[in-house]
């Protein structure tokens, strides 16, 4: 079989952010070990959580962290439940009316959103492994 390099386009495909981003999160997995640990690790190393990376601001630790990455996994992996309350459901459930020439534009506003969204949440999770193995290695 031929392999093919990697082209910079095909390194910013939506595929291929799907794919680190689940690698990222399946190695956070299986690193962590005990996950309510996570709930004594800080946002960031021994300063304070302002210094912490904009991604993690709104988490009140690390452990919602780790659930939230997770629960996102396998939302990617096996598709979204129905009937699970997600915030802001009655607002997609409304019916924007959509003309055939705005569609291309919309499709590559969320693609390019989607893509962004993908390398934070990578970030996040490569980071949060990196966070549990420090402090696992300073309580050993």
């Amino acid at each position: 079989m031929m392999q093919v390099s990697e082209s910079y386009n095909q390194k910013k495909s939506l595929f291929n952010a799907m794919n680190r981003f689940i690698g990222a999160v399946n190695n956070m997995d299986q690193t962590v070990m005990v996950p309510t640990l996570l709930r004594d690790v800080p946002l960031s190393g021994d300063s304070t959580a302002a210094n912490s990376p904009a991604y993690f601001a709104q988490d009140d630790d690390m452990y919602s962290s780790y659930v939230l990455l997770k629960s996102i996994r396998d939302d990617i992996k096996w598709g979204v439940v129905e009937g699970g309350v997600v915030e802001g459901d009655e607002r997609r459930k409304e019916k924007v009316e959509v003309t055939e020439d705005d569609l291309e534009k919309q499709f590559h506003f969320h693609l390019k959103g989607l893509h962004a969204v993908l390398s934070k949440l990578t970030c996040k999770a490569d980071t949060l492994t990196s966070r549990y193995t420090e402090e696992i290695g300073r309580r050993n």
